[in-house]
């Protein structure tokens, strides 16, 4: 979790949750724990909470956290440095939709991630999938539309990390990074929320850093 005075460039808006609602006490509630220092029990749904509301609330919250962290890299990742979406030499990711591009296109890095960042917050400003108001429910497919967004979130980790790790290091954003990411694969394999293979371009990393959690 993040306040957002590290730098104040996010690449798309901010996503807030309304203050004084239940998911805002349950972002909060996600704060406290994080403070503690102990990420797998910070990610554990709390006793008696909706699945997924608690998912819904961290997905909002790793956007954000994802869209500052590109903010900070944006100079560097143009059309001539990224001309591909890729994770390394053996990854590369095209866009598609399956509403407005349904065929997958191949495009640039800073292209997809524009693609991705606004369909991601298409989705959450949706009311029928991302319910803010007390008592109405989420929808059946909310799951497997979560997992969509998650997916789709690590590439852009995936991106950072493989093409953008030096600027990364000279910005002194390394410890955010990746204390970020390492919430971020606790939480997914908390609720087994995205598919191993998909997390292939990063194993190496994520065997390190969730390594001494175990």
């Amino acid at each position: 979790m993040w306040d957002g005075s590290r730098s104040s460039k996010t690449f798309k808006p901010k996503k807030n949750i309304p203050e004084g609602s239940h998911q805002y006490e349950l972002l909060k509630h996600a704060e406290a724990t994080l403070g503690s220092g102990n990420l797998r029990m910070a990610v554990m749904l709390p006793d008696g909470e909706d699945l997924n509301e608690w998912v819904a609330v961290n997905t909002v919250d790793f956007f954000n956290q994802i869209n500052m962290l590109y903010g900070t890299i944006t100079d560097f990742c143009t059309e001539e440095s990224c001309p591909v979406m890729s994770a390394g030499p053996k990854y590369e990711y095209h866009w598609a939709d399956g509403t407005n591009i349904k065929k997958p296109i191949k495009c640039s890095a800073p292209k997809y991630i524009d693609y991705l960042m606004t369909w991601v917050q298409d989705q959450l400003d949706d009311e029928t999938l991302f319910p803010s108001k007390i008592g109405v429910p989420f929808p059946k497919n909310f799951m497997s539309v979560a997992k969509t967004i998650l997916k789709r979130l690590f590439r852009v980790y995936a991106h950072i990390y493989h093409q953008h790790f030096d600027p990364v290091i000279q910005l002194q954003e390394e410890a955010h990074l990746n204390t970020s990411f390492k919430h971020f694969i606790f939480f997914v394999q908390e609720f087994n929320l995205i598919d191993r293979r998909e997390l292939a371009p990063l194993q190496e990393l994520i065997e390190k850093l969730t390594s001494k959690d175990r």
